[in-house]
C-alpha cells in the first residue's frame, strides 16, 4: 500500500501542476515577448533574444525555464516572430516544450499612440514518465530485487506524453513613454491531462502590464547624467486560483540599469498566504546591439530555504535603423547618431 500510496500522491501533484501557473520571468520588461505576442517587431528590426530562469539551483529540486524568440517587422504594419519554451523539473522528470509562430499588426492611431495587435499559435508537449513509477508488486520482499514489469493496471491508464494545440492573443497600446498590455494565453483550453479519456482544460493565463518611462534632465539635478531614464513598470497575472502582481523600478543610464522589482500576492486568498513574496534586484548592461540581464529572486515568504532564485538574459537588436523607429523601445536622436535602447 506504501507505493500504491506513492503514485497516487505523483500523478495527483503532476495534474495539479498542469492547471497551475505557466512559467514567469522576472524580467519581463527586458524581454516583454514573454508576456504579449502583440511585442512581436516593436523594435522595427531584427530583434532576438534568450532568458534562462534556475530555481532551486541544488540539490535534486532543480527547475529549469528557457524561453528564445527572434521577430521583425516586415513591413511599415507587420510583424512576424518565433518563440520557444521549455520547462524542465530534475525530481519528477516533467518536461514542458512549446514552440509559437506570432503575427503582429501596428495600426497608428495619431501622431504619438499605436495600437499593436497580436496572435501567437503553435504546438506543445507535456512529458512525464511513469514508467519511473515503483509499483508494490515489483518489488521481492524476501530477496529485496526489483521486478522490471507491474500487474497494476492503474499505471496504463496513463500516457507519458501529452501533444496539443496552443492560441492566445494580445494588445499593446503605446507612445514613445508610456505602454499598456492585456494578453490572454491557452484561447482554446487544450486538454492536458496525462490520463486516458480524462479532460483537465489548461486553464487561462491573462497578463495586465503597463510601463512609463521618466526622463531626467540636468535643470533637475546635477548628479543625474544626461539620458537618465526612470523605468515604472507593473504585471498583474492571474491563471485559475492564482494571482501574482509585479510592481519594479528601474534607472536607467546609458550602458547600465539597476533595479528591483517586487513580487506580491494582492489576493491572498488561503489564510497564510503573503502579500510579499519576493524581492527581485535587477541589473543589466548594454552594447551597441547585445543587453545582458541578471536577476535575483530573494524570497520573503515561508516557503523555505530556497536558495532564490537566478534568472540571465542576453537579447539582441539589429544596429540597422530606419525612419519608423520612433517607437518606445528604440528612441533616435534627432541629431542622428546611433539610437540607444529603452526596453
Amino acid at each position: 500500500m506504501k507505493f500504491r500510496l506513492i503514485l497516487v500522491v505523483a500523478l495527483t501533484l503532476v495534474t495539479t501542476f498542469c492547471k497551475a501557473q505557466d512559467p514567469i520571468f522576472t524580467q519581463f520588461y527586458l524581454v516583454p515577448e514573454t508576456l504579449n505576442p502583440a511585442f512581436t517587431g516593436v523594435s522595427n528590426t531584427w530583434n532576438a533574444g534568450l532568458i534562462h530562469r534556475r530555481q532551486w539551483p541544488d540539490g535534486n529540486r532543480k527547475i529549469d525555464t528557457q524561453f528564445g524568440f527572434a521577430n521583425n517587422l516586415i513591413t511599415d504594419e507587420i510583424g512576424l516572430g518565433l518563440t520557444l519554451l521549455n520547462h524542465n523539473e530534475v525530481f519528477t522528470g516533467y518536461n514542458y516544450f512549446k514552440v509559437n509562430g506570432v503575427f503582429a499588426y501596428r495600426i497608428d492611431l495619431d501622431y504619438d499612440w499605436r495600437l499593436r495587435l497580436g496572435l501567437e499559435a503553435g504546438y506543445g508537449r507535456k512529458d512525464f514518465n511513469f514508467n519511473n513509477l515503483l509499483l508494490e508488486d515489483q518489488i521481492d520482499i524476501n530477496t529485496g530485487a526489483i521486478n522490471p514489469g507491474s500487474v497494476d493496471p492503474g499505471i496504463m491508464n496513463y500516457s507519458n506524453k501529452i501533444n496539443f494545440l496552443d492560441f492566445s492573443a494580445g494588445f499593446v497600446l503605446d507612445q514613445e513613454d508610456v505602454w499598456f498590455g492585456v494578453a490572454v494565453k491557452h484561447l482554446n483550453r487544450p486538454d492536458v491531462s496525462f490520463r486516458e479519456n480524462a479532460n483537465v482544460p489548461l486553464d487561462l493565463f491573462i497578463s495586465v502590464h503597463g510601463g512609463y518611462y521618466y526622463e531626467f534632465f540636468n535643470s533637475i539635478s546635477n548628479l543625474i547624467p544626461e539620458g537618465t531614464n526612470l523605468l515604472l513598470t507593473a504585471n498583474y497575472m492571474r491563471q485559475g486560483q492564482y494571482n501574482r502582481l509585479d510592481l519594479g523600478a528601474v534607472m536607467e543610464y546609458s550602458r547600465f540599469s539597476f533595479g528591483v522589482i517586487a513580487a506580491t500576492n494582492p489576493e491572498r486568498r488561503a489564510s497564510n498566504s503573503h502579500l510579499l513574496t519576493s524581492i527581485n534586484p535587477i541589473l543589466s548592461f548594454k552594447s551597441s546591439e547585445f543587453t545582458f540581464g541578471y536577476s535575483y529572486d530573494w524570497n520573503t515568504s515561508r516557503l523555505g530555504r530556497t536558495q532564490g532564485v537566478h534568472e540571465l538574459s542576453l537579447t539582441w537588436q539589429s544596429s540597422y535603423r530606419c525612419d519608423r523607429c520612433d517607437n518606445y523601445k528604440v528612441k533616435l536622436k534627432r541629431n542622428g547618431e546611433a539610437g540607444y535602447q529603452k526596453m
